[in-house]
């Protein structure tokens, strides 16, 4: 699959100096979706807005489709030359204009009044791709908030872009709106063949979205992977951390095999993990990783409790006083400090060089906020 969409050492300075995006490469294939995460500040916002050409980047090259959008400060094409949709994430709708009208308003130099047959065709057929025909008589107060979101997202896709760009685009909305919505969205662009970049502060839209995932801190590009690997094989102890749920717990790693407070483990076959003839490291353990068997000689101690429903998230206290975090089923709630028999099921251990920093557990008291379990 060809690349769409080619980031070559990007930087993009703000006047004062403050460097928002550093040095930051990328590529993405025709048809695919990537997300970007990140604390507040990192550089997410200020990449999308670069690839848009709503500002201009002090180093590097974006090419789009093999065609080069910037290079450097030796030029840019202007924005309406790019072929980019932005989805915004107040929508940005017109008003007075009907569903239809605001699909079309991009294909008929603002006068949607005056949409010619071919242009009203291509509105009602992204419409119908977003599942809005019944509505396009109606006007942005009478819809909700996911519909308006589907008109912003027909409106964006109506002249056929190379590339759609997403900031936030659910952020409005009530959790369960969000998930869902992201899902759909995620089969609309595919069903276009749309290439696209969603910013996003939550993890669960990010997974639910994306093909690509990237991870940001301070302008950097820490990590671009699927999803899957992101989570399972994070390449810093940040990025552990910042990506779901776990615990980082010490370890002594001999060759292929990690001695743990829970047992010995084998190493997962992966760039994280180099073999060492033996150093202390923090091992990755994830909820998951950690099931509740009564049976079990192991036993642990509960610190805390999170009821979210079908389960618990517990977090336990090992003999030696390290945490890990537990997925339990809901059924088995089991009071405070109270022991409780534990068993390992990790089948993807990752570990990173102990740099001195204490062991802890984390989990996401919101989607992308991390805090000390």
């Amino acid at each position: 699959m060809s690349s769409a969409l080619h980031i070559d050492a990007l930087g993009v300075r703000y006047p004062g100096g403050t460097e928002a995006v550093k040095g930051l490469s990328l590529d993405l294939a025709a048809g695919q979706i990537a997300c970007l995460v990140g604390p507040s500040g990192c550089g997410k916002t200020s990449l999308l807005r670069a690839i848009a050409g709503f500002v201009q980047p002090h180093v590097g090259r974006i090419l789009l489709g093999g065609r080069t959008l910037v290079n450097g400060p030796q030029g840019s094409l202007a924005p309406e030359q790019r072929g980019v949709g932005m989805v915004f994430q107040d929508y940005a709708l017109f008003p007075h204009l009907t569903v239809l009208q605001n699909v079309v308003f991009g294909l008929t130099e603002g006068r949607p009044t005056r949409a010619s047959a071919s242009d009203l065709a291509r509105g009602n057929e992204l419409l119908t791709l977003t599942g809005l025909t019944a509505l396009k008589d109606r006007y942005p107060h009478e819809l909700s908030g996911g519909q308006a979101q589907r008109v912003a997202l027909a409106r964006a896709l109506a002249p056929r872009p190379s590339l759609i760009l997403l900031d936030e685009p659910f952020s409005s909305l009530d959790q369960s709106l969000r998930v869902r919505l992201a899902r759909e969205v995620r089969d609309i662009l595919k069903a276009s063949g749309t290439t696209a970049i969603l910013v996003t502060h939550d993890q669960t839209e990010a997974f639910a979205m994306s093909d690509w995932l990237g991870v940001m801190f301070d302008g950097h590009l820490v990590q671009w992977d699927s999803p899957y690997a992101v989570y399972h094989e994070p390449c810093t102890p940040e990025v552990a951390q910042f990506i779901g749920e776990g615990a980082l717990i010490s370890g002594v790693q001999r060759g292929h095999e990690v001695t743990t407070p829970l047992g010995v483990l084998p190493l997962a076959a992966c760039c994280c993990n180099d073999v060492q003839a033996s150093r202390e490291v923090r091992v990755l353990l994830r909820p998951d990783d950690i099931v509740h068997d009564d049976a079990s000689p192991l036993q642990a101690h509960v610190l805390a409790k999170r009821f979210r429903g079908a389960d618990f998230l517990y977090t336990l206290r090992l003999a030696n006083g390290e945490e890990v975090l537990s997925l339990v089923p809901s059924h088995h709630d089991h009071p405070m400090h109270a022991p409780i028999g534990i068993r390992l099921e990790a089948d993807h251990v990752i570990t990173f060089r102990d740099t001195g920093v204490p062991a802890a557990a984390f989990s996401q008291d919101q989607a992308g906020a991390v805090s000390p379990a």
